[in-house]
């Protein structure tokens, strides 16, 4: 540990320059050989590396520590990647796979509630999961309240496997009425191993930390590039992840993502039809280049299980467009030229395909079936007045 105050002087500036010096690396990105040269597209690069610098330094600076764990909100409705969920809340801790964890609270309403315990991997967010439980696997009282142990040897009641190289643990929840259901209230806390508080912060940490930083926001932004790449090269077709990489990720447990690249003109329109199948929550959703959602407080960008309008043979028909088609499952482009569309089918009884079909935006009514379902500007306002309600009750004030 340092004690000389000019030694100190000198590894602090160095370690702020080397923490600026990654994040300036990372602005080339935004000009790689497969960004869309739109305008909205090289900007939102930039937007979503400087969004994640705090996520960034919320891993690897202010929450790295396993021994002093909370609770984190991941994304939220202006820090995005890897393709949010539009209707989630994505909370995680630092953990190790040696201690013993208990996380006690109020479990909440949403529809879909997973947990995994994470363990280090070939990607900027870990590798393979090594314990999931779902919502239905979970023991909750009738009021709500639940009581969890993470820890490498079994526990009674609730019990989240972790092993050597667990070193988070996530919680999703996917909201399907977003103005009624309540996300979960709690907090984690080790039980095991030396307790007290933490050691004031040194320079040598604080400069560990600070590159860290720097190198996941570059490294984690590029992974996502890569990803999208693979689906760029096959528009209009759905994927699933595991159909084109092998690598393990923490993928969210009980239904495998489809995911399909989008490019419109401005005077086209993308149609895309499906019945969905049975399941407890499916989910519509819609993002740019970057893998960031669209903005879901002022713009119509996903649909569900609980919003979508279905036709009267239970087919759901949504259209991207970059004007107002008039249409109830509408997803907005939001000024963007491409992006991905995502279709979740959560614990379904099976996984149907979604089609898509390109088409000018002056015939899209061609189309459509005759008695397509269509909305009136009234409902529309309430649309998105539904929307900023139900933020809020999601996030409360952010």
């Amino acid at each position: 540990m340092m004690t000389d105050g000019s030694e100190c002087d000198d590894l602090l500036r160095q370690a702020w320059a080397r923490f600026c010096d990654e994040l300036k690396k990372a602005g080339d990105i935004p000009f790689g050989p497969t960004v869309p040269a739109h305008v909205n597209d090289r900007t939102a690069g930039f937007e979503v590396l400087a969004r994640n610098i705090s996520l960034a330094l919320n891993f690897q600076h202010d929450h790295a520590d396993p021994r002093f764990p909370e609770l984190i909100h991941y994304f939220d409705p202006v820090r995005k990647q890897g393709g949010d969920n539009t209707d989630a809340v994505y909370v995680g801790a630092t953990i190790n796979g040696t201690d013993t964890y208990r996380v006690i609270g109020d479990r909440g309403t949403a529809s879909y509630f997973a947990i995994t315990s994470v363990e280090r991997g070939q990607t900027p967010w870990g590798g393979k999961v090594a314990h999931t439980l779902l919502g239905r696997d979970l023991r909750v009282e009738p009021d709500g309240r639940f009581e969890l142990i993470c820890s490498p040897e079994p526990h009674p009641g609730n019990w989240l496997r972790t092993t050597p190289e667990t070193f988070r643990v996530t919680f999703r929840q996917f909201f399907a009425d977003w103005e009624r259901e309540r996300p979960m209230k709690a907090r984690i806390d080790r039980l095991t191993g030396e307790q007290g508080p933490p050691a004031p912060l040194t320079p040598e940490r604080l400069a560990g930390q600070l590159r860290a930083s720097g190198k996941w926001v570059g490294e984690s932004i590029a992974f996502w590039v890569r990803m999208i790449d693979m689906w760029k090269a096959m528009p209009n077709t759905f994927r699933s992840y595991k159909q084109l990489a092998d690598r393990a990720i923490d993928a969210t447990p009980g239904g495998e993502p489809m995911i399909a690249y989008w490019a419109l003109p401005p005077d086209e329109a993308l149609i895309v039809r499906v019945r969905p199948p049975h399941c407890p929550y499916w989910a519509v959703e819609f993002g740019n280049f970057w893998w960031m959602s669209m903005d879901y407080r002022y713009r119509l960008s996903n649909t569900n299980c609980h919003y979508a309008q279905l036709e009267e043979d239970g087919e759901v028909i949504v259209v991207v467009a970059h004007e107002d088609p008039g249409l109830p499952n509408w997803l907005d482009t939001a000024g963007f030229s491409e992006g991905y569309v995502t279709y979740r089918w959560m614990l379904a009884d099976s996984c149907p395909v979604p089609q898509a079909t390109q088409v000018k935006a002056a015939e899209l009514n061609r189309h459509l079936p005759a008695r397509v379902r269509r909305i009136t500007p009234e409902a529309r306002r309430e649309q998105l007045a539904t929307r900023r309600r139900g933020v809020i009750n999601r996030f409360g004030n952010l």
